[in-house]
């Protein structure tokens, strides 16, 4: 599945994950050149994918030397998630409590259409890792805007410059694919279940929906062992929600 992803997202999804888990040293200068032809990809998506990363604060620019990584600590990335849950919760909860208008209930049934067509095989489909990150990344930022609270969006923003904070960083290693489909079809049943939560009016149920959904993004195949995150560290990591 990661396959499908096109070079940039695959790129940064890599390189997210060999910082964070050490793979990459902290403070190793990550060369342009070697590392696209270790992905076997040009050097733009290596060049895009550390600017990226540069945001997330996984690199450091070394001037004209390049970038070097900074890998966090496994407290720092618990700590970055929590936030997310917590406001992703909180604009879940107050558009439940507000209820929803027609216009952004026709874009989330819209949106959660494209998710059931994006796993509707049991295989996973050339360009299915792709159309979900687009998929995910839409679905989110209907929550947040309809939620009513600019100010969550702000905080979102700013929390989303810290390793691993944004919905879109995905943490995928690559080698357990049926593993990773069954991880994002997960995340695709609690976009559902967060929108059911929603149109009953259940403010309660559709915070906590969003706080574990944050907490997805620790749950990927090997993802925990690889980035040496202890459960007591990440509470609700392998719990149902």
């Amino acid at each position: 599945m990661a396959k499908a992803m096109k070079p940039g997202q695959r790129v940064l999804a890599a390189l997210r994950m060999q910082i964070a888990s050490g793979d990459i040293a902290d403070g190793a200068r990550i060369a342009e050149i070697a590392t696209a032809a270790a992905l076997n990809v040009s050097r733009m998506p290596v060049r895009t994918a550390l600017r990226a990363l540069e945001q997330e604060g996984l690199v450091v620019k070394l001037g004209a030397r390049g970038y070097a990584a900074r890998a966090p600590s496994p407290a720092q990335i618990c700590d970055a998630i929590e936030v997310r849950g917590v406001l992703e919760g909180l604009a879940a909860r107050r558009l439940a409590e507000r209820s929803m208008d027609g216009g952004t209930r026709k874009n989330l049934d819209a949106c959660l259409a494209e998710g059931d067509a994006i796993f509707a095989d049991d295989m996973p489909s050339e360009g299915a890792m792709e159309r979900f990150y687009d998929y995910n990344r839409r679905f989110h930022d209907l929550l947040i805007a309809a939620s009513g609270n600019g100010a969550i969006g702000v905080a979102l923003s700013r929390n989303n410059h810290l390793p691993f904070a944004s919905a879109t960083a995905f943490a995928i290693g690559g080698s357990d694919v049926p593993g990773e489909r069954a991880h994002l079809l997960a995340a695709h049943h609690q976009h559902r279940a967060v929108v059911a939560a929603i149109l009953a009016g259940d403010g309660d149920q559709a915070e906590q929906i969003m706080r574990g959904h944050a907490r997805m993004a620790l749950t990927g195949p090997g993802i925990v062992e690889r980035l040496g995150i202890e459960t007591q560290q990440a509470p609700g990591v392998g719990a149902s929600t």
